[in-house]
């Protein structure tokens, strides 16, 4: 078992009737992977009788008394509920009995526990929210997505640096492109933290592609694409905005009359390709990057198929030693700057 990842099982809209499902789905297709379920022990035993299953080395229940709520305040939920399944499993990781964990709960209250109790990785001013987005030519990782609203140059730098190792370790590719997402391809465009954010990425030893426009996003353009948190989030929900949008506008279409209803059956494996493709479920699961420790955001609605992809996530990230190569690289700086 080369991987043990923790689960705050209490998480999200659904609790445990999504999260120990998933983690019993990936057991299947993963023979050195291993899971301790955190939560309320009755529940977390009482979905496993459903599923015919029974606690094992491979899976493991660590009793918590309290849950975050949704709506729960990050500092509240810091000081106030330190038997809560979510910092739980986080001091699951700290302790080392755990090399990962996931939760589909509060991401502010995991944002402020993670980063409390794991603190950033040396050289890291703060952790970023960087996720998986569909191309044209196949996927990007944007960071950062939320999790810091206002952000220096050397932040946006930090961000580069922990973007392409990301996807050095977990995508085996070597120099990733990175891009700076701007209002403009030209150097001039932007406001003074990104123009200066771009001199220090285009000084750095990253392959920097240079300024990308939001179009460049879905295009494909770049494996990394770097921004502050409040861009990042809304450039993130305008995409699910738009993408909802249109789903919407294609099942009035189809529904118009029997004749569109006709056509309907007939484009139906089209369609269904093309759901496939663009479901987001296969690309849930955020990483909370640039902490001592690899910890994943699912996204709190999230069903069985979707939460197994955030599992896969932090298992991944977690195999690859993606915070070791973090870790490196940021050495490699700061002694180049001494």
């Amino acid at each position: 078992m080369d991987v043990t990842v923790a689960i705050d099982c209490m998480g999200g809209d659904h609790g445990t009737h999504v999260t120990v499902p998933a983690a019993l789905d990936h057991l299947g297709r993963d023979s050195e992977s291993a899971f301790i379920l955190v939560g309320d022990q009755a529940q977390i035993q009482a979905e496993l009788a459903r599923r015919r299953a029974t606690p094992s080395p491979r899976v493991r229940i660590q009793h918590a008394s309290e849950v975050i709520t949704m709506d729960e305040q990050p500092a509240a939920a810091l000081r106030g509920k330190k038997d809560s399944s979510m910092r739980v499993a986080i001091n699951l990781v700290k302790k080392g009995d755990a090399q990962a964990c996931i939760s589909a709960g509060n991401t502010g209250a995991l944002m402020a526990i993670s980063r409390f109790v794991l603190k950033t990785l040396p050289g890291i001013d703060r952790p970023a929210i960087a996720t998986i987005l569909p191309t044209l030519k196949g996927h990007t990782y944007v960071l950062d997505l939320g999790a810091n609203v206002d952000c220096t140059a050397e932040h946006l730098l930090q961000f580069g640096i922990m973007g392409s190792e990301l996807v050095a370790s977990v995508d085996s590719k070597a120099q990733p492109t990175v891009g700076l997402l701007n209002i403009g391809a030209e150097d001039i465009k932007g406001n003074e933290v990104v123009k200066r954010a771009a001199e220090l990425l285009r000084a750095s030893d990253l392959n920097f592609h240079g300024n990308v426009e939001g179009d460049d996003i879905y295009k494909g353009t770049t494996d990394v694409v770097v921004c502050d948190g409040f861009v990042g989030n809304v450039a993130l929900k305008t995409s699910e905005g738009l993408a909802q949008m249109l789903g919407t506008y294609l099942r009035e279409e189809f529904n118009r009359n029997a004749l569109t209803k006709l056509a309907g059956l007939v484009a139906r494996p089209v369609i269904k390709h093309f759901k496939r493709r663009v479901d987001h479920r296969r690309y849930n699961g955020a990483t909370l990057i640039g902490l001592r420790g690899v910890v994943i955001k699912s996204h709190g609605s999230a069903d069985v198929f979707a939460f197994g992809f955030a599992i896969q996530r932090a298992v991944e990230e977690a195999r690859t030693g993606v915070l070791r190569h973090i870790e490196e690289r940021m050495s490699q700086i700061q002694k180049s700057a001494a």
